[in-house]
């Protein structure tokens, strides 16, 4: 009888663990399914972008100009993708802004208005042609079916009924965009167009890329933007960055987002918002963002001593700040899981907007030391030692050297875009 009660038990513990197994075992199919899923699932990211400003005076269209407009502008991708989306912007506007409506195309050229007809496709806002934007908004567009090879080029051609109340806007475009009275959103060219090299209302295009794309945006200042690079080229540092990407296997599901600001610092408003303060719209906000290029500072460090030298304490007081900018940005990354890579800053020594001194050059030597340092950045970009001269290290090499001595040339702009290690951004797809 003993015998048989202790088998008994042995068989309900083996049952019991049977049903445990069993139990484990679903959930590993379950999580290999969801992960098999996941692995095969199409996933939104940035493709182009760029930060949004108040554009100054000079660069402004009038109320005449955007009064029943049609504006044509051209945008150069670098994923590709089998679906895309645009993002409208209104983030400087005061009252909300009406778009009647928003078409995208292929174009014939950057240095036309003309698309090919058969491309033409109207965009949908929650199924409706037309968006209104409150102010201090942005709208994202319905998904549309419209297969984009990398590094190809789109028109977005919307219409305005009405000017915005204060324009919204990127005015270091370094790309031609057209404008003209009447609505002719569909027009396979525009009438008698006027041009101007400025962006307006348009922030992002997303692409609907294969699982595991993911996008890197540079936080910058005009040489990220791309002061000296030729317009409609498309030679910007990070325009050679996102040509390698997508010329890898490994990383053509990577976009790139140019967030650079000409005349842009970290600490001060000046061109555009300082750079903490634009930090949630234009490095988290972006799309599939998982990476972030910190390239800022020359514009403090230069700005401090341009009407005439200031202090030693005063030099030393800055140089702490900057660095402490740097700090947020990367406390605020790395909250939201992003890696941030920081690029040292290039020389500008000979400049005549800046004609640093002996003290600027030392601070951009110690904040220099601080990127560099292990432990700061999650890795390094050293801009510095790609562009400088080594007879002259506080000056930029003449052949990387725009001629302004502050802002590289396209040659330089190309040494920098092929000195970015690839490997900082392998992810598993």
């Amino acid at each position: 009888m003993g015998v048989h009660i202790k088998r008994s038990a042995i068989k309900r513990k083996l049952a019991f663990f049977a049903f445990l197994l069993s139990i484990a075992l679903l959930n590993c199919l379950a999580a290999w399914s969801q992960a098999q899923h996941a692995a095969m699932t199409p996933v939104w990211v940035a493709s182009w972008g760029a930060s949004q400003q108040i554009p100054e005076p000079q660069n402004a269209l009038s109320a005449d100009d955007l009064t029943d407009a049609t504006v044509r502008q051209v945008f150069h991708l670098s994923a590709g993708g089998s679906a895309l989306r645009v993002h409208l912007s209104n983030a400087f506007g005061t009252e909300a802004l009406h778009i009647s409506s928003v078409h995208i195309g292929r174009p014939v050229s950057p240095a036309t208005s003309g698309i090919d007809p058969a491309s033409d496709r109207p965009l949908s806002f929650a199924g409706s042609p037309e968006a209104v934007i409150p102010p201090g908004a942005e709208v994202v567009s319905d998904s549309l079916d419209y297969a984009v090879t990398p590094l190809s080029d789109l028109a977005i051609t919307f219409h305005l009924q009405s000017p915005p109340a204060r324009e919204t806007g990127h005015p270091g475009s370094r790309a031609t965009s057209y404008y003209v009275h009447g609505d002719q959103v569909s027009a396979a060219a525009l009438h008698e167009p006027k041009q101007v090299d400025h962006w307006y209302q348009v922030s992002e295009i997303d692409v609907q890329a294969s699982a595991g794309a993911a996008a890197v945006v540079v936080l910058g200042d005009s040489i990220t933007d791309g002061h000296g690079a030729t317009t409609n080229g498309n030679d910007r540092w990070t325009d050679v960055l996102a040509s390698r990407l997508q010329g890898s296997a490994i990383s053509r599901n990577i976009g790139v987002s140019n967030q650079g600001i000409g005349g842009n610092h970290l600490l001060t408003d000046g061109l555009g918002p300082n750079a903490l303060a634009r930090f949630d719209r234009d490095v988290l906000a972006p799309t599939g963002v998982r990476w972030v290029i910190v390239f800022e500072g020359v514009n403090d460090l230069g700005g401090l001593a341009r009407d005439g030298e200031v202090s030693a304490a005063q030099h030393v007081a800055l140089v702490h700040r900057v660095i402490a900018a740097y700090q947020q940005i990367i406390v605020r990354a790395h909250a939201h899981g992003l890696r941030v890579f920081g690029a040292t800053i290039t020389p500008y020594v000979g400049s005549s907007y800046y004609h640093p001194g002996p003290l600027s050059e030392a601070d951009r030597q110690a904040v220099n030391r601080w990127i560099r340092a292990n432990g700061n950045f999650d890795a390094v970009i050293d801009f510095d030692s790609i562009v400088r001269d080594p007879q002259h290290p506080d000056q930029l090499l003449p052949a990387y050297d725009c001629g302004d001595h502050l802002h590289p040339s396209p040659a330089g702009y190309k040494a920098m875009g092929n000195a970015i290690p690839l490997s900082l951004f392998e992810h598993a797809n």
